[in-house]
Parts: C-alpha cells; structure tokens; sequence
C-alpha cells in the first residue's frame, strides 16, 4: 500500500484512519493497479457514513462526491466501479484487515477498556445458495464503557466461536480488562488466554459444561438453603423499573471455591457469581437464576454492573447494526468481501460514537449524507 502518512501534509485535511492501514498487503498487480488502495479504503468508509450498503451505493457516492474526497487523496483517475469495489473486497485479506482496525481503535479509544464483552453475530443475507454457503459469522470484542467496537474475526466455515475467540484474544491487548462471554465462550482453553494476556474473565455457565454447572448449581442450592453459612460470600441488590417492567437483580459472588478449583481444575477460578432476577411485568412474575465463574475476586457490588454490561454487546452494537446500518439485510457475499465489509461498518459506527454530538446515532448517519463538512470530521478528528 502507498505511504499515506509522507504525503499528509500535501492536503488541507489528513485523514488520521489511514496511517493505521498503511501496512495492509494490497495482493493486486501493482502495473495494473488504477485506484490505489488509501483511495479505495477512504472512499468506501466516507460512503459507508453516509449511508451506502452496497458497493453500487459507493459508485454511486463516488461519482457525486468527487469534490469531496479530493480534499483528502488525488483520486486522478475518479473513482472505481461498483463490479471493481467488489474485486478488491473480495480479495483483500481479511485477517490483515482485522488486525489494522484493531491498532486502529486501541489509538482512538486512548485507554484501556474496562470490560469486554465478547459476542458473535450472523450476517444472515451473506449466504449463497451456490454451493450451499453458509452465511458468515462475525464474533466482535466491544468495550461496553465506552461502546467502541475493539476487533473482530470471521469464524471459520465448518467451525464456530470457540475457535474464533482465541483469534480475537490474540489480536488485542487486554491487561487489566474484565472479559465477558456467553456460555459458548465458557472453555478452558479461552480462560487460559485471557489470563495468559493479564485480564480476568467472566463466564456464563449453561448446559454446554455439564459437569461443572451442575456441580455449581448443587453447590448454590445447598448454599442457599443454608443461608451461606458455610461459605464467604458478598452480596448486591438493584432494581430498576423500565417500560412497564420492575426487575430486581441481587448479585450474590461466592469467594471460597478451593473445591471447585481442585475437582476441575480450571484456570485462575477466584469466585462463583450467582445472579437472581424477578421481573414483575403488570403483575406477571418471572425468576431466573444465572451462573458464572470468574477470575476475578471483586465484591458483588462491583461484579452485577459487570455481569449486566455483557448485554451492551446486543442492545449498542449488533441492534445498532442492524437498525442503523441494516446488518441483516446486506447482500454481500463473494470470498472475504463480506467479513471486509463487516469490519468498514465497525469502523463507521466507532467514528460514529466519537462525535461530538448529541444526536442518535441513526440522525448522525443521515446528517453525515447531507453535510459534507461533518462526514470530513469524522475521519479527520
């Protein structure tokens, strides 16, 4: 790729993004490369801002906004097609790609996350009925404090998250971090990396570690029947009332575990969390108990707004996705053009949160395709 950072200072606006994919392997034939790839990069993230969900929207966006994207690059020879957009998706390397945002965003967030949560989400229009492709799988590490996606990685076809989150670790730095997954997530391979990295994790127990939930759920019954005489424990209580719904949480965190640790050996247990939640909807009530082991030692107190930010994961970013920038409904499909086109709008919604603005993020979108002087402070902040 050219060297975008020797050539900022030739344009009124220098666009901070590119220096960060400046090492991003461009596998075209270098004679018979038109449209150098910054040029292509920025061209498709300012066209995704503004709203493009396809590559005949980025054409599209290209041809009429040529003014605009020449405050930044040359673009001498315009802009690509939409069949040409397409190509170099498709086979521009997906990983590389992934590990570029990921340096990226660790420079725009500026400090570290607090909590991670780590969940996957299907594109489900990128399946491809030839062949019976399946439709990708994208899992996504997302700052919950901050609401910044951090990375993501395409499982593999024929595998699933509990290949692709190791990936994911490695790529990103996370001393210091609380990391939260679902209960698929719950391997001991997965918390050995996370504790390997200097983080703590938070795992939910469900049906898919028979043996060891079972053995925390008798372990809580009897605990609880005894009023955890037997044990140390701390203990929270919150209730928050919302759209017609009382739900009350009391976080419950069992410190002394040394037999649990010793019958299963897992990596860095410090503490069972139990979570009790009643939900009275118009007089209706639900009750649910959630289990997690972690390795952190933290008091209950601290360990429920833990527990509850893993669901930020769904409601600020794959609804945010879907509502704002129509996930679901994308139609992309060939090679690594969709997992590419995935990470573009990751991209798009991080920039999105960092604006200074206090418009939701779907008025944000459809201001930044008028305004042509805030969609240039997006990428130039």
């Amino acid at each position: 790729m050219a060297d975008v950072v020797a050539d900022d200072g030739a344009f009124a606006e220098a666009v901070v993004f590119l220096r960060y994919f400046n090492e991003l392997p461009d596998h075209r034939q270098s004679g018979k490369v038109i449209y150098p790839l910054d040029e292509v990069l920025l061209l498709c993230l300012l066209a995704v801002l503004a709203g493009a969900e396809a590559f005949t929207d980025i054409a599209r966006f290209g041809e009429k906004k040529l003014g605009l994207l020449r405050r930044f690059r040359p673009f001498g020879d315009g802009t690509p097609s939409h069949d040409q957009l397409g190509d170099i998706f498709a086979t521009l390397d997906a990983e590389a790609f992934q590990r570029c945002f990921v340096a990226w965003v660790a420079a725009l967030t500026g400090a570290p996350a607090e909590v991670i949560a780590i969940d996957g989400k299907t594109v489900r229009r990128s399946y491809q009925k030839a062949g019976g492709k399946a439709p990708i799988h994208m899992v996504s590490a997302f700052a919950a404090r901050q609401r910044l996606v951090l990375g993501q990685v395409k499982v593999a076809e024929k595998s699933n998250e509990i290949s692709a989150i190791p990936k994911l670790l490695e790529m990103m730095a996370i001393e210091g971090a609380i990391v939260t997954i679902d209960a698929i997530g719950c391997q001991r391979d997965i918390a050995g990396k996370i504790i390997d990295k200097k983080a703590d994790y938070v795992l939910a127990l469900k049906g898919n570690q028979g043996r060891l939930r079972e053995d925390v759920r008798v372990f809580v019954e009897e605990q609880k029947a005894n009023s955890f005489e037997n044990t140390t424990i701390s203990r929270n209580e919150t209730v928050d009332g919302d759209h017609g719904r009382i739900e009350t949480r009391a976080t419950t965190v069992i410190h002394d575990v040394e037999w649990l640790k010793v019958r299963h050996d897992w990596p860095g247990l410090q503490s069972i969390v139990v979570v009790d939640s009643t939900r009275d909807m118009a007089g209706e009530i639900e009750q649910e108990t959630r289990l997690y082991i972690t390795s952190s030692n933290l008091p209950a107190e601290q360990m429920g707004p833990i527990v509850r930010s893993h669901w930020a994961v769904e409601n600020s970013l794959h609804w945010v996705m879907d509502m704002v920038f129509r996930d679901d409904e994308c139609r992309i499909r060939t090679a690594n053009a969709p997992a590419n086109f995935t990470t573009l709008k990751h991209m798009a919604h991080n920039l999105f949160r960092k604006a200074t603005t206090r418009d939701s993020l779907r008025l944000r979108r459809k201001v930044a395709a008028w305004d042509d002087n805030f969609l240039a402070s997006l990428v130039t902040a």
